[in-house]
């Protein structure tokens, strides 16, 4: 279980507390500034915070080695940045760095679940900025890792990158790993999230299951916009204005 207790980070988040259970896909969602950003990188252990806690399976997060929590821990940023001009594949295998291997098996898999297997040998850098999105992404896929933290995966991607992502998101979640996404497509986060938590000027707005959290209420409250839910149970559309 990865779980916060009371966290508080500057005036970003405040009194954030939840817990989080593996083998399931949670979705932070919020307006621009709300402070999704900040409660990923507190719960990767990349900001320290103010005042309570970030645990994970039970143990302090400040409290496990380095290498030990990239290991249990795959963060992927909003910034979609290749600071090296090497392959596609050597940038994939960094993935496998705190494990101290390069394996070709998960390296393989992690290309292939991205769609980007097809130019695993171009520089990095010659790159669409969607082709670089998935290739990060499959970087931290590689780690096969306990929990995937995962900025604005979708961001970059197109209509059908963004549902093959979120069908192997979920296919891995149903293999145990946990997966916590930043979303701003509500309605991906309707239609393919278990839980949502919704963030408002630092602090929880709303959470729970889908229906719930992203309540046409909710959603009128928080984002500041008319709405309504259209569509059937995992095929929702939202319609504002």
């Amino acid at each position: 279980m990865l779980e916060t207790s009371g966290l508080t980070v500057g005036n970003r988040i405040e009194d954030i507390s939840l817990a989080l259970e593996p083998g399931t896909i949670t979705a932070i969602c919020g307006p621009n500034g709300a402070g999704k950003s900040t409660l990923l990188e507190a719960m990767a252990g990349l900001l320290s915070p103010d005042s309570g806690t970030v645990s994970l399976g039970g143990t302090d997060l400040s409290q496990i080695k380095p290498r030990e929590r990239a290991k249990r821990l795959g963060y992927l940023p909003q910034a979609h940045e290749i600071a090296w001009d090497v392959s596609v594949r050597s940038l994939v295998a960094l993935g496998r760095m705190p494990h101290g291997d390069t394996l070709a098996g998960p390296v393989d898999a992690a290309l292939d679940a991205v769609d980007a297997a097809q130019f695993a040998e171009r520089r990095a850098q010659t790159l669409s900025g969607g082709e670089t999105a998935r290739v990060l992404l499959a970087r931290v896929l590689a780690g096969q890792p306990e929990w995937i933290l995962a900025d604005e995966p979708l961001a970059a991607l197109d209509i059908a990158h963004q549902l093959a992502l979120i069908r192997h998101l979920s296919a891995t979640a149903g293999r145990g790993v946990g997966v916590v996404v930043v979303l701003h497509d509500l309605a991906h986060a309707m239609n393919h999230a278990d839980r949502v938590i919704v963030l408002d000027r630092g602090k929880i707005a709303a959470e729970g299951a889908c229906e719930n959290a992203l309540d046409q209420r909710v959603v009128e409250r928080v984002w500041g916009v008319p709405a309504r839910w259209i569509g059937d149970p995992g095929a929702r559309a939202l319609i504002t204005g």
